[in-house]
This record gives C-alpha cells, sequence and structure tokens, in this order.
C-alpha cells in the first residue's frame, strides 16, 4: 500500500510545517558527488602519460578511456531500473562499491612487469605496443564502466526529493559538486605526482577517496523508498533524522520493468535522448582531443594542464553557483539551454589554433555554455520522464551517453591523430546542431504545463 494515501497521510498533509526547502537536505548526495568525481578526476592530468610510458599512443589513449561508457552502455540501464525497484540508496551503494574496485585494480596494474602482448604499425592507428599493464587498466575501467550508474542513480534520487520548481536549482548544485571534484582532483593530482611514489600516488588516492564515498553512502544517504519501510519504523521519523522529504512512494509491481521499446514510447523522451547524445558525442571528442593537443600545441605537462582543469572548474562554479540561480528566475529552461549551447559550441572552434591566450579564453565560453545548458537539461529531462519512470530514463539516458562517449573517446584520438587541432571543428559542428534542435524544447516546456 503506498503510504502517501490513506487518512494518515491526509492528517500530515494538512499539519503546517517548514518550508520544502528547509526539510530537504542535499548535503550527503552532494558530498558523495564530489567525492566520485574527484576520485576520476585526480588521475586525468597524467593518463595520457600513462598510456604512452606503458606503451600506448593517442589512440590506445582513445580506447583506454572508452572502456568506461561503452561496458556502462550495458550497466546504466539495468542499474536505472533496479533503482525503481530496489531503491536508489542500494544502487547507489553498488555502483560505489564497483568503483572502489576498479581504482585498486588500477593501481595494482602500475606495478605489473611492463610486458609486451602484441605491437601494431599501422599509417591508419598509428605506432604502439599493448602491454600486460595496458590491458589491466582496460579491465579496470570497463568493470568500472559495468557499475557505473552512479551518476544516472543520483540524478534519478534527486529528481525524487526535488521539487519541480526547484529542480534547476538543485541540477545546478550537482553540477557545482561536480566541478568542485575537478578543482581538486587535478591540483591534488599534481601535488602527488611530484612525490617519490610518482603516479601511484593520485591512483592511491583515488582508492581512498572511492572508500569514503562507499562509507558516506553506507552511513549518510538514506534509502528514498518510503514504502520498503517495515516495521514500527515511520516515514517520517526517518525524514526527521536526515532531512529529507522523499516526493514518492513505488512498489515493484507499480513500477515494474518498462522495455527500452516502452521508454521510447513515452512522450517526447526519444528526442531528449538523441540530444543527450549528441552532447556527449561532443563533449567527448574534447576530452580526448584536448590532453594530446595540450602536449603537441602548447607543450603543457601535468602541471599545466591540472591549472587548466582547476581554472575551468572554477569558473563553471561561478556560473552554476552565482549566474545560474538568477537566470533561472527569469528564463526558461529551454532559453537557457539554447543560450548555453551556442556559447559551448563557440569554446571548441577557439581552441582550434593552439594559442595559449585563446585557450583560456575558451574557457569562459565553456563555462558559460555548459554551466546553464547542461543543468537546465537534466532538470527538463527529469520533468518529462515523470514520476515513475524517473531510474528507468536516467539509466537509458546514461547509455545514449555511454554511447556517444564510446564513439567520442575513440573518434577523439583518432580525429586528432590526423588533423590535430582541427578536430575540434567536428565537437564545435555537434553542438552548433545541437545547438538549433534545442529550440524544438520550448515546446516541451508549454506541454508540461498543460
Amino acid at each position: 500500500m503506498n503510504m502517501e494515501t490513506g487518512p494518515e497521510s491526509v492528517r500530515q498533509e494538512n499539519r503546517p510545517g517548514p518550508p520544502a526547502r528547509e526539510r530537504i537536505s542535499l548535503l550527503p548526495l552532494l558530498t558523495v558527488n564530489f567525492i566520485g568525481t574527484l576520485g576520476f578526476s585526480i588521475v586525468l592530468p597524467f593518463l595520457v602519460f600513462l598510456v604512452n610510458r606503458l606503451g600506448g599512443n593517442a589512440f590506445i589513449y582513445g580506447l583506454a578511456s572508452s572502456m568506461y561508457p561503452a561496458f556502462q552502455l550495458i550497466g546504466a540501464p539495468v542499474l536505472g531500473r533496479w533503482s525503481d525497484i530496489y531503491g536508489r540508496k542500494k544502487i547507489l551503494l553498488l555502483s560505489q562499491v564497483g568503483t572502489l574496485l576498479s581504482w585498486i585494480i588500477f593501481l595494482g596494474a602500475l606495478f605489473l612487469p611492463v610486458v609486451t602482448l602484441f605491437q601494431v604499425d599501422s599509417e591508419v592507428l598509428g605506432t604502439f605496443a599493448f602491454t600486460l599493464p595496458l590491458a589491466a587498466l582496460f579491465f579496470a575501467r570497463a568493470f568500472d564502466g559495468l557499475t557505473g550508474g552512479n551518476v544516472s542513480v543520483a540524478n534519478a534520487y534527486l529528481a525524487d526529493i526535488t521539487e519541480e520548481k526547484d529542480r534547476n536549482r538543485n541540477f545546478g548544485k550537482m553540477s557545482i559538486s561536480s566541478n568542485l571534484g575537478f578543482i581538486v582532483g587535478p591540483a591534488l593530482a599534481g601535488l602527488l605526482s611530484i612525490t617519490a611514489y610518482g603516479e601511484a600516488a593520485p591512483v592511491l588516492g583515488a582508492v581512498v577517496i572511492s572508500l569514503i564515498g562507499t562509507l558516506l553512502i553506507i552511513f549518510y544517504i538514506p534509502e528514498n523508498r518510503e514504502c520498503s519501510l517495515k516495521g514500527p519504523v515511520k516515514a517520517e521519523d526517518i525524514r526527521k533524522v536526515f532531512g529529507y522529504e522523499i516526493k514518492e512512494c513505488r512498489t515493484v509491481r507499480e513500477t515494474g520493468k518498462p522495455s527500452f521499446r516502452e521508454v521510447l514510447k513515452l512522450p517526447n523522451i526519444p528526442y531528449m535522448l538523441g540530444l543527450y547524445f549528441l552532447i556527449f558525442l561532443g563533449f567527448n571528442i574534447f576530452y580526448t582531443a584536448f590532453p594530446l593537443h595540450a602536449i603537441a600545441a602548447l607543450d603543457w605537462g601535468i602541471a599545466g594542464m591540472g591549472v587548466y582543469f582547476t581554472v575551468l572548474s572554477g569558473l563553471l562554479i561561478i556560473v552554476q553557483g552565482s549566474i545560474l540561480p538568477r537566470l533561472s528566475k527569469r528564463y526558461s529552461e529551454a532559453s537557457l539551454i539554447i543560450f548555453g549551447s551556442l556559447m559551448l559550441g563557440t569554446n571548441f572552434l577557439l581552441l582550434i589554433p593552439g594559442n595559449l591566450f585563446l585557450t583560456y579564453l575558451a574557457t569562459g565560453f565553456f563555462a558559460v555554455g555548459d554551466g546553464l545548458m547542461w543543468p537546465s537539461f537534466l532538470s527538463l529531462l527529469s520533468k518529462i520522464a515523470g514520476k515513475n519512470y524517473q531510474g528507468t530514463v536516467q539509466g537509458f539516458a546514461g547509455s545514449f551517453g555511454g554511447l556517444a562517449s564510446i564513439t567520442g573517446l575513440i573518434l577523439g584520438g583518432f580525429l586528432y591523430e590526423l588533423l590535430a587541432g582541427r578536430a575540434f571543428l567536428l565537437a564545435g559542428m555537434i553542438i552548433y546542431i545541437v545547438f538549433f534542435l534545442n529550440f524544438r524544447l520550448r515546446r516541451f516546456e508549454k506541454e508540461l504545463k498543460y
């Protein structure tokens, strides 16, 4: 029986209480999100150097990066559906444990002997040696991807506990917590990498950070399926302890296991998933090509890479923490998505010349574009998905993002081998296509009001 129906529920709803903003606490979820991003970003500045040292090249770097989204494509929809059925916390914990184990495997790969498994000398793929440590690194990233539904489950969790009018702002807070991780991670990687432990130190840091994230989920994230509570413990007591007000309660019978075909029948969802794919495609071409570009065109090392990502993330925090909340009160989500995608596409074009000034100027366009577009897009997606399919839609969105990431990460390394900085032209064109397609989102917003 749904605990939000019946006389007792009616009496509770009529009681005076504090405003919704005071009842909802996002701090535990934001902290877990921050730690998850920190664990990833701490190895971002030196991953390309590590792959090269172990025998790989730009193509292998892109391929290694694609292992996570490739296997996330398999795991994210399953984890999203499970979160609708068995509760967000259980699946969030499962995903975080998978991340912890993957970093332990990653750390072990650094101590394996560099034994060549096979070599390739190709005009298209370049010259590289695939070694035993690279194979272990590939496995670690694949395992993390298979259990990597934490982002989609966290987004579904946030949608559960947030009023629709507050979703844009709260998704902005989630993005801020992610960007804080991107600030601390590269800076911490730069400090740890100059110690006597070298590359092992940042990876060990990722292991410790993932362990902390696991403990936070166990002790500080409450299960948000009120109807799963048994015995004399009441849902309102749990809310008082953790500061959460849960917006929904679903039983297994109510939610079921919607198939991919059912999800595609939901109004406007296929269009949103298509946009999700294109946005991730443009992003991941950038994420593979930029480290290679920074080394070749700007002569950056780990420190230079760390400074760049720190500056970029700092600007994103300013946009999402200060500018987005103000603009979201004046402009619709669709308008912010449209304007943000225009700024983001321009950012990629500024990277093409390989000029230091233009590279840092591009961070401003990136921050404004991504800072306004992405939280607004996630908020609109959560509203279109509705309450009954929240985790499932977020899971499938993660799969579409994973498919785009596979394509973009491999394509980014391959294109940079062929085109150098002109590879960013393709990323820019993809986001400009998104810009034109986003105008249809105005109609989606109008449909939600009726």
